[in-house]
């Protein structure tokens, strides 16, 4: 089964066409960051303008690097949510429009449902492990930093999730405080590698055991603490520090909670996905955690972690094998409630 994947639910515009849920024939993504960037992020409306301009080439070069054309592809797998509802209209509003004109079967997926499948991904020709079920995901992106428990591809339970910031948000709002620019992540983790993590003390809010919901809020608001006690800007030194410190606590945070809920999950595969995964230290913390505990950990490439339609594609695939199918009256939920 060849399936185009379609995703606009937020500031990238991207398509991929995945064979089998698994084998990536292409995958393309046009980012704004260069439009946002100088708002210090996603402005709404203009991240809907960009999604108008760019969808007919990203999904028209999706298919060209795949040898591909719509007559090949056997399904489409379009974001429904969550995101911003007017990203979420256009890759809806276009993806009607091809299944309507073709006459190809449409199925609605939940961006963040669909982040871990990007552990099944591979390029083709590749062989690589996958993970097991059932297994432990967390997600940990701009929008959402949630601990989920796969039963099967498309049956799950939430573990726990953020009660307000999630971890992107708090990277990017501390980038900011910092005079860093945006987007934040990855400033602060070139940063932090020349910094001391503990260098700050900054809190690690509810580590309290049995507690596997998150919240990044309180540890940003200590980070402008700390900054406004300065009585001016930091030093570039002191700058390397409080990233570094600052990193650490949401690493600490995120590692974890991801090792409890394997433990009170009984499972010993763990899958972290999502835009922050990409993070080195992050990954390294997470590397360390899994050889100590005994736990397979699977984390995609770096750039199946930040927002991208094969994982779209990947679990769309799940969907229409289940016969999930949608109709024309498909619409964007922008909360994840709605599902």
């Amino acid at each position: 089964m060849i399936v185009l994947g379609i995703e606009s639910s937020c500031d990238d515009t991207a398509a991929a066409v995945v064979e089998n849920g698994r084998v990536v024939l292409s995958s393309v993504v046009s980012s704004q960051d260069r439009i946002h960037a100088r708002y210090g992020g996603v402005v709404p409306e203009l991240a809907s303008r960009s999604h108008i301009e760019a969808i007919v080439p990203v999904v028209e070069e999706a298919l060209a690097r795949a040898a591909a054309s719509l007559d090949d592809i056997h399904g489409i797998a379009v974001t429904q949510g969550p995101g911003l509802v007017g990203s979420l209209l256009i890759g809806l509003s276009f993806a009607k429009g091809l299944s309507y004109v073709k006459g190809l079967p449409l199925v609605g997926v939940n961006h963040i449902e669909s982040h871990p499948y990007a552990a099944f991904l591979a390029e083709k020709g590749e062989d690589r492990e996958v993970p097991s079920f059932p297994f432990v995901s967390l997600i940990v992106s701009g929008g959402h930093t949630t601990l989920m428990y796969f039963e099967d591809y498309t049956k799950y339970k939430i573990l726990g999730q953020t009660l307000d910031d999630s971890a992107g948000e708090a990277f990017d709002k501390v980038a900011k405080l910092l005079g860093l620019g945006y987007p934040g992540g990855a400033v602060i983790d070139a940063l932090a590698k020349e910094g001391s993590s503990q260098a700050i003390t900054f809190p690690r809010p509810l580590l309290g055991k049995g507690n596997l919901d998150f919240s990044f809020s309180g540890l940003k608001t200590a980070v402008l603490t700390h900054v406004r006690s300065l009585g001016g800007p930091p030093s570039e030194a002191h700058l390397k520090d409080i990233a570094a410190s600052f990193q650490e606590a949401v690493v600490d945070a995120l590692v974890t909670k991801g090792l409890w809920a394997c433990r009170d999950a009984g499972v010993r595969d763990l899958v972290v996905a999502g835009g922050v995964a990409s993070n080195s230290r992050f990954r390294s913390r997470l590397t360390e955690m899994a050889s100590k505990e005994g736990l397979k950990l699977f984390i995609p490439a770096p750039k199946y972690c930040t927002d991208n339609a094969a994982m779209v594609a990947s679990l769309g695939t799940r969907l229409l094998e289940n016969g999930s199918f949608a109709g024309l009256e498909l619409n964007a939920l922008p909360t994840w409630e709605g599902f």
